[in-house]
């Protein structure tokens, strides 16, 4: 895998860290799931709001997942 940008890392590291991932180095398959998540959450952003907008709406996100 090349290597990624801290900001990819961050994600990527979060991701796994929770998972039961043994080999997730390996395995394109849940790195591409995360990759469409993130696309998907990106894609429901009001690209006209300002930083802080996207980062709250962002957060609201993955607290209404947490919460399930």
């Amino acid at each position: 895998m090349p290597e990624l940008s801290p900001a990819s890392q961050a994600v990527l590291d979060a991701f796994t860290e929770d998972n039961s991932l043994h080999d997730w180095k390996h395995n394109h398959y849940n790195i591409e799931a995360l990759a469409a998540a993130l696309r998907a959450a990106a894609d429901h952003v009001d690209h006209d709001w300002s930083g802080f907008n996207c980062v709250d709406a962002l957060c609201e996100i993955a607290a209404e997942l947490e919460a399930q």
